[in-house]
């Protein structure tokens, strides 16, 4: 059974960090590109950040560049984000979601073939 498990999420103080990690069990990520998306209350998912399976090039927002990092450990099967400074706005839910192939497939969540069950991030004071 293919299955992506996020979790790291929870409550932080604005300013703090957290780091979120998706693993994939029944099958190897090696192959496919990651992204990260979120969802607030009320509001789209969003993506967030992603990952090729090609070369490890990456995108992001511009509401979390130089913020928030993306990385893989194809060893580990195991792709993390990184959030630095967090901001109240970053409270969602985050989900991580895998797509076969080199690329990442755009904003669009239909695009991607697997998605976790997603993890609670609150940022609050």
């Amino acid at each position: 059974q293919l299955q992506l498990v996020e979790s790291g999420g929870g409550l932080v103080q604005p300013g703090g960090s957290l780091r979120l990690s998706c693993a994939a069990s029944g099958f190897t990520l090696d192959y496919y590109a990651i992204g990260w998306f979120r969802q607030a209350p009320g509001k789209e998912r969003e993506r967030v950040s992603c990952i090729s399976s090609s070369d490890g090039s990456t995108y992001y927002a511009d509401s979390v560049k130089g913020r928030f990092t993306i990385s893989r450990d194809n060893a580990k099967n195991t792709v993390y984000l990184q959030m630095n400074s967090l901001e109240p706005e970053d409270t969602a839910i985050y989900y991580c979601t895998a797509v076969k192939g080199p690329w990442c497939r755009g904003n669009v969540p239909t695009n991607y073939d697997y998605w976790g069950q997603g993890t609670q991030v609150t940022v609050s004071s």
